[in-house]
């Protein structure tokens, strides 16, 4: 346990952030698992192409915001995209 004022403020803000990022990531997590979903079941193209789009922009957002690293970021996309490429030369 911190003694200290700013020690004890640092706790709440890590905590708070810790909180944030978690959240971001088990939303990037949701959206690739809603592309996945779709590129096995029986929806149409654009909805589909919706979801990559979606899964991207969380991805990206991410990166900028320092939450994901960019090379997990660029591996995430680039599994998304290989299911997607799997799917459209079936």
């Amino acid at each position: 346990m911190p003694n200290i004022k700013s020690a004890k403020k640092r706790v709440d803000i890590a905590e708070r952030n810790r909180r944030r990022n978690q959240a971001y990531k088990s939303a990037i997590r949701t959206a690739i698992k809603r592309v996945h979903e779709g590129v096995t079941g029986k929806i149409d193209v654009q909805e589909l192409q919706a979801r990559v789009s979606k899964a991207y922009s969380l991805i990206d957002k991410a990166v900028l915001k320092g939450i994901v690293h960019k090379n997990a970021g660029a591996r995430y996309k680039s599994r998304v995209m290989k299911a997607l490429n799997k799917t459209q030369a079936a």
